[in-house]
């Protein structure tokens, strides 16, 4: 099987946000593919990490992609406002809204790309009438709502569905995997169907960023 391309989209919430320029920077050096934004309000979640501004601040910083994970209710009353702060990318929990047809529409007209995120608990089956209208879809491999956790490998099944279902079918999103994300469950997420690894606090911990992302790509090879 040849190798497909795979992406890195480090989160910010596995550093230090007192540094989160430089850290912003590192990613950049590294040659990841995107910055991944996880905005909590400690309601959908039990943290609260950053808003709007936060990211609006950041967006001069980096000419990456923001790929900006809301974990919030209501995200059809919040996208605008992260929109207009300079996300590219606009992802929401489809346990979060009863609209979630409409919230992917709303993004769109936006001017950015839109995205699912479906928790550990959360079937393939209850986003599967949503999935022509979606450019991503984010597999969480923890429960979320703090980094450091220990991978579930259990969703690695639900990958694999939504893999089979895109060849199948013909969609063209693209498969996120957040949560654990290692040197440890790179290779299985990516040979299940992952494209684009969310990586936080494996990704920071490293001194040489770049090399860990080339380990990374090394490990997800011996899979396939």
């Amino acid at each position: 099987m040849e190798p497909r391309n795979l992406l890195f989209s480090p989160s910010i919430l596995g550093g230090n946000f007192s540094r989160a320029a430089a850290e912003l920077g590192e990613i950049a050096s590294s040659g990841a593919d995107y910055v991944h934004l996880d905005v909590m309000d400690g309601s959908f979640v039990p943290e609260i990490t950053f808003g709007r501004k936060f990211i609006g601040d950041l967006r001069p910083l980096s000419d990456l992609v923001f790929d900006v994970h809301l974990m919030v209710n209501r995200p059809e009353d919040k996208v605008r406002a992260f929109a207009d702060a300079g996300a590219g990318i606009i992802t929401v929990h489809a346990e979060s809204t009863d609209h979630i047809v409409r919230v992917l529409s709303l993004i769109k007209e936006l001017g950015c790309e839109c995205g699912i995120a479906l928790n550990p608990g959360t079937s393939v089956n209850f986003i599967e009438a949503a999935l022509p209208f979606a450019d991503y879809i984010t597999v969480m491999t923890v429960n979320p709502g703090w980094g450091g956790q220990k991978f579930i490998p259990e969703c690695l099944k639900k990958i694999e569905a939504l893999d089979y279902l895109r060849r199948t079918e013909g969609y063209r999103y693209l498969i996120e995997a957040d949560g654990g994300v290692s040197l440890d469950t790179i290779g299985p997420l990516y040979k299940a169907g992952m494209d684009i690894a969310i990586t936080g606090s494996a990704f920071f911990r490293e001194s040489d960023k770049a090399q860990f992302l080339d380990r990374m790509r090394e490990k997800a090879e011996e899979w396939l």
